[in-house]
C-alpha cells in the first residue's frame, strides 16, 4: 500500500522531469556531469546560460568542498563581496530568489549560492551541486520541527533513499538536477580539500549548453 501511495507522486515528478527544455554539460578534469536546468525557474534558468554564454563558468573552479554537503563552484563569496565593497556606493547586485516548494534539495540537484541577505536573493556566478547524505525519519521529523514546515511524503521518500540536504530547502533557489554522471559529481564531492574546503588539486568545469532536443 506505501509504494502505492507514492506511485503517483512519482509519476508527476517523472512526467514533470521529461518536459525540461535545456540541458548543460559540466566539463571537468573528472569527467563529465549532464545538468537538466529547470523551466519552473525560467529567471535562474535563463540567468545561468546568460552567464555562460558571457564566459563566467569558462575555466571556473569547484573550490569549495564539502563532503556529503555541497560541491560549490564558480566565484567565492569573498571574491563577489570584496568586489562589491571597492563601490559601496552602489548597491550588491542579486538575482531574486525563485523557491518552489515542489523543488527541494535532493542528491544531485543544482542551486544558486548567496549570501544572508533577507530576500534570499542568488548571486549571479555561484552555483553548487547537492551531495548530501541520506536522512532518517528522526532526521526529518526534527527538522521539520525546527523549521516549523512540513515535508512532503515523496520528498520524505526520497530524502531516505537518495539522499540530499533538506535543511537548505526554502531558503536557496535550485534550478536543475544531474541526468548524468552522478559517479562523476560524488567523485568531486569526494576530493581531499584543506582546513577552508578548498580542493588541494584544482577541480576545473566548463559549461556547454546542450541541443534542445526534438
Amino acid at each position: 500500500m506505501k509504494k502505492l501511495f507514492f506511485l503517483p507522486a512519482l509519476l508527476c515528478l517523472s512526467q514533470m522531469l521529461s518536459a525540461q527544455s535545456t540541458s548543460v554539460r559540466f566539463v571537468t578534469n573528472k569527467g563529465n556531469i549532464t545538468v537538466m536546468l529547470y523551466d519552473e525557474t525560467p529567471r535562474h534558468r535563463d540567468m545561468f546560460l546568460k552567464e555562460v554564454k558571457k564566459g563566467s563558468y569558462k575555466n571556473a573552479l569547484f573550490n569549495r568542498v564539502i563532503k556529503d554537503f555541497v560541491s560549490q563552484g564558480g566565484e567565492l563569496d569573498d571574491t563577489i563581496l570584496n568586489r562589491e565593497k571597492r563601490d559601496p556606493k552602489k548597491q550588491a547586485p542579486r538575482f531574486p530568489a525563485e523557491l518552489k516548494p515542489n523543488l527541494f534539495h535532493k542528491k544531485g540537484t543544482l542551486g544558486a549560492g548567496r549570501d544572508d541577505n533577507p530576500e534570499k536573493a542568488s548571486y549571479f556566478t555561484q552555483i553548487y551541486l547537492v551531495a548530501g547524505k541520506k536522512q532518517s525519519d528522526a532526521q526529518l521529523d526534527a527538522l521539520e520541527k525546527k523549521k516549523n514546515r512540513k515535508i512532503p511524503a515523496a520528498q520524505r521518500e526520497v530524502y531516505k533513499k537518495t539522499g540530499g540536504t533538506p535543511h537548505l530547502d526554502g531558503d536557496y533557489t535550485i534550478f536543475g538536477e544531474i541526468t548524468e554522471g552522478m559517479e562523476v559529481a560524488d567523485a568531486i564531492n569526494s576530493v581531499a580539500a584543506d582546513k577552508n574546503d578548498v580542493p588541494l588539486n584544482p577541480v576545473i568545469f566548463n559549461v556547454v549548453v546542450l541541443p534542445k532536443k526534438r
